[in-house]
């Protein structure tokens, strides 16, 4: 099979995009509650379901958002955390590693 230079061209292009929404897609998933990383820290996805009792340096209005380590965008519902690579955690999450913003 003979390949030109414009098929070697469309074919470049359909394998970068591939890359590009296959990262975005990974980047996308949830952190799961059960995930032992997530366990470990007692993450929640709903900060008002922490347990009090088990964690007792939580306090109400900590949440991912407000936490040092969550790197989405202010206002949204979702966004990655420094601690759980390639996720997203839920902007009214909470685990034990809370740090408030400066």
């Amino acid at each position: 099979m003979k390949s030109t230079r414009r098929q070697f061209m469309i074919l470049s292009a359909a394998g970068a995009c591939t890359l590009a929404l296959n990262g975005k897609v990974q980047a996308q998933a949830m952190v799961a509650e059960t995930d032992p990383q997530a366990a470990a820290l007692g993450y929640k996805a709903d900060a008002t379901k922490v347990d009090k009792a088990k964690y007792a340096k939580y306090a109400a209005g900590q949440e991912c958002d407000n936490c040092a380590l969550y790197q989405g965008k202010a206002g949204s519902a979702s966004g990655g955390c420094s601690l759980f690579a390639g996720k997203q955690v839920a902007a009214k999450g909470w685990c034990s590693a809370y740090a408030k913003k400066a």
